[in-house]
């Protein structure tokens, strides 16, 4: 049986009960639609694009299995005919968008979807859960990176990750943005991504004394020894350290690569664990910090010239405690030819197909975007890229480490406002197009002029 994850029934019940609705109205013709993202949460300069691939693999593997067919059949609401037509569906059409890492703001098309309606429609709950989530989470661990200023960094997020999924692209979204390695460790048979991980305080409680604890661990890992000092009591621990690692330096060739501090004031403590190892003769051994880190925290540490070698960041990036979801959407803005466009109080849209292109300074760093129609000719730099082409792929993939350095890339055209974690001021320059506002006026002032000729079909007074 396959997994729940790749299962077409992983969708919103709505999108089944209009794939039906097409069905029986014959409605099929070309749909156009795109994910963006309405607003920037007031604590981001920008976002960080991630997750494309999953959503390229979920397209290209798209079907109704048996199982599926089965479960709709007994739910029993979906005709026979419906759901005999299912069992050849699955994704024909075009992709094109911003490559994995690629920074982007508010209105902007991320993702671009030409389709059959049906098919088209059919992805929206799923194409939105992809992409939503690890955006998210490498818009975060970005933000993690600029404030850590070259300090490695390693996600710790598993354990409170929102699910088995979660936690697995968490660990990969952070990786893209510039985390140096994870703890979850299937990431490392998934995407080939480092992991690295220390150990618990259980561990130091079963012993009788952290230094029989210590010992234990580091003849256990001679070749990778960190250990986590602050059960009890950190510098005493931090003492302890001091003579075990001569002891073992000396006697057996084991040397204690570092040390983990994961609670308390992680400042304070670093700069007196560090004297206590200098003082000792155990220059050699690093830092390791962790414990409900953010950004600011990073920030704060690396400010204060802490001597910490390496965070170990969880809860609050894979969960992106301080803006925990965006208001992304996925719309219709084309269909049988014509461009379209939702109105609705704070969520209306630009109609039509649209590209983004960014201009670049003299210095390399972003400078404005327009946002226009597909077919307008600028000589900036396009973001949308074409991927698939009648459900096919164009190019193979980037590989994680060519998306890796693309953030990284990414990063270093940032304007030195968008680096810093208080809001820009003023805000990243973008430009709406004259031809983008000139459909948006004809779509509207077309779909005003068919709700009054109904309204006047069905005699219905609109003054």
């Amino acid at each position: 049986m396959r997994h729940f994850s790749d299962r077409a029934l992983l969708t919103d019940l709505y999108e089944l009960n209009m794939l039906q609705a097409c069905f029986a109205e014959r409605m099929n013709e070309t749909a156009v639609l795109e994910f963006f993202v309405r607003h920037l949460p007031p604590q981001r300069n920008f976002l960080m694009a991630a997750g494309l691939e999953q959503l390229v693999v979920y397209l290209l593997s798209l079907h109704f299995d048996e199982d599926d067919l089965v479960w709709l059949h007994e739910y029993g609401k979906f005709s026979d005919a419906f759901i005999d037509s299912l069992q050849d569906f699955g994704f024909t059409g075009d992709v094109d968008a911003m490559p994995e890492a690629t920074i982007f703001f508010a209105d902007e098309p991320v993702v671009r979807i030409t389709a059959p309606l049906r098919e088209a429609q059919f992805i929206e709950s799923r194409v939105i859960n992809i992409l939503h989530y690890q955006t998210l989470v490498a818009s975060k661990a970005a933000r993690m990176v600029l404030a850590a200023q070259g300090t490695p960094l390693i996600d710790f997020g598993l354990r409170r990750a929102h699910g088995a999924e979660a936690a697995l692209w968490s660990a990969r979204a952070s990786y893209i943005a510039g985390f140096a390695a994870t703890a979850t460790t299937i990431a490392a048979t998934t995407f080939d991504i480092p992991v690295a991980g220390t150990m618990a305080h259980s561990f130091v409680q079963a012993h009788e004394t952290e230094t029989a604890a210590f010992n234990a661990f580091a003849h256990a890992f001679p070749a990778n020894t960190t250990l986590l000092i602050d059960t009890y009591d950190t510098e005493m621990a931090a003492h302890q350290v001091v003579h075990l690692a001569r002891h073992l330096r000396e006697q057996e060739g084991i040397q204690i690569k570092a040390v983990r501090l994961n609670s308390g004031d992680l400042s304070l403590l670093s700069h007196r664990v560090r004297a206590i190892l200098d003082e000792g003769g155990c220059r050699e051994i690093d830092i390791v910090a962790s414990g409900n880190l953010d950004e600011y925290a990073v920030q704060d540490l690396v400010s204060t010239s802490a001597p910490i070698t390496g965070f170990g960041v969880g809860t609050r990036m894979n969960t992106s405690s301080d803006a925990p979801y965006l208001d992304c959407a996925y719309k219709l803005v084309e269909y049988a030819g014509r461009a379209r466009r939702k109105r609705s109080y704070g969520k209306a849209f630009w109609p039509g197909r649209k590209q983004v292109f960014r201009q670049f300074d003299a210095q390399g760093k972003m400078q404005c975007d327009t946002l226009t129609l597909q077919h307008d000719a600028i000589s900036d730099q396009a973001l949308l890229q074409p991927v698939l082409r009648g459900g096919r792929m164009i190019a193979p993939p980037p590989s994680l480490l060519e998306i890796r350095s693309n953030a990284r890339s990414q990063l270093a055209t940032l304007p030195s406002s968008l680096r810093q974690l208080a809001p820009a001021v003023p805000a990243y320059p973008i430009t709406i197009a004259p031809e983008v506002r000139a459909l948006a006026s004809a779509v509207d002032a077309s779909q005003h002029a068919a709700a009054e000729a109904e309204c006047m079909r069905w005699g219905i007074n609109m003054k």
